[in-house]
């Protein structure tokens, strides 16, 4: 029985004590960590800019097709949705009244025409007996003014048949651009009135001529510049990159809930074969300047102390705070041009 003690007890009482004194190290020691550092080392970075957007139609994108004359619509061939073409005829208004006035200004032209044909042949006449002293000079000044007083008659006849024309013409309503119809805003046998603007039939966007408008925080609008590139992406086609370029930055600011955005407009370069709608929202990465073979230190090394950055150094086993000055950054780095040299050891945080 003791030999089986020897055997078997002993081992075990050894095995309990070694796990014991180690449960206690871990105790003692539990909490302390090893202080991870990185070396400066000299890297290329490219900063960018994420921010969100929406799609809009750029200037002269979107025009609203209307009446320049009153009259009943006789025939709409519109609807929303359809694609039209430049010169399509969008609709038609009774055109009996304007048509009648034409008919009527042309038979006033006829007879102008006919009272200047017969003025000039009579100018002609009393000349030629002018010159035979058949007639005084009165008699042929009246002659002459006649004719004259003829001509304007028969060039405002012509003038009042022109006008006319115009106006028949603008009974029918056609389409000013190529593009999508996006709103209809009359109907058949409805009365238009034309006063001091036309009344608006429908809304025309063309959908190859759209920008993204971008919100761009304050803090990074200063580092935006025309020319940069852009990606973007919307949620309906949300596995595609679409690529476009900065060509305008708003001066003015937006200001909602307190926060300072500014209008960023990315013109699309590449539609990628997608059919992209006003008002879609986008998820937008413009693409900042690119600094080659600088020297880095990891963004989270940095600290901030009255308006100050810092970061840590490791010295033979000492910790010295180094004040820095920074440059570019990127989502993991920033540029250090002041306060450190490559190769030394910085501190980073837990």
């Amino acid at each position: 029985m003791k030999k089986l003690f020897w055997i078997i007890g002993i081992p075990l009482i050894i095995a309990a004590s070694f796990f014991a004194w180690s449960y206690i190290f871990k105790l003692n020691h539990k909490g302390e960590k090893r202080a991870q550092t990185s070396e400066v080392v000299r890297r290329d970075i490219s900063s960018t800019v994420l921010a969100t957007g929406i799609i809009k139609p750029q200037v002269g994108a979107e025009v609203k097709v209307g009446a320049r004359v009153s009259g009943v619509v006789k025939k709409l061939q519109a609807n929303i949705g359809d694609y039209v073409q430049a010169g399509q005829v969008i609709a038609e208004l009774d055109h009996a009244e304007p048509q009648a006035k034409l008919n009527q200004n042309i038979a006033a032209m006829n007879k102008a025409r006919a009272d200047y044909e017969y003025a000039k042949l009579n100018l002609e006449r009393q000349k030629s007996l002018l010159e035979q002293n058949y007639i005084s000079q009165q008699q042929y000044d009246l002659a002459e003014n006649s004719f004259k007083i003829s001509e304007a008659q028969l060039q405002q006849a012509e003038a009042n048949v022109e006008v006319t024309k115009v106006q028949l013409s603008y009974t029918t309503i056609y389409a000013l651009t190529s593009g999508i119809i996006s709103s209809v805003s009359t109907q058949e046998g409805e009365t238009v009135l034309a006063g001091l603007s036309a009344p608006t039939f429908v809304n025309i966007i063309d959908l190859n001529r759209l920008e993204v408008q971008v919100y761009v925080d304050e803090t990074d609008i200063g580092k935006v510049l025309i020319g940069q590139e852009a990606t973007f992406t919307v949620d309906t086609y949300s596995d595609t990159d679409f690529k476009g370029k900065v060509t305008a930055i708003y001066p003015k600011a937006v200001i909602q809930d307190n926060v300072v955005n500014y209008i960023v407009v990315v013109e699309i370069e590449n539609f990628q074969d997608k059919i992209l709608r006003p008002e879609m929202t986008t998820t937008v990465t413009i693409y900042l300047e690119s600094r080659k073979d600088v020297l880095t230190v990891p963004s989270r090394a940095i600290t901030r102390e009255k308006g100050e950055r810092f970061v840590t150094v490791v010295e033979g086993g000492t910790r010295i705070n180094k004040k820095i000055k920074t440059g570019w950054f990127d989502n993991s780095y920033t540029e250090v041009t002041e306060g450190v040299e490559a190769g030394e050891m910085i501190l980073l945080p837990e």
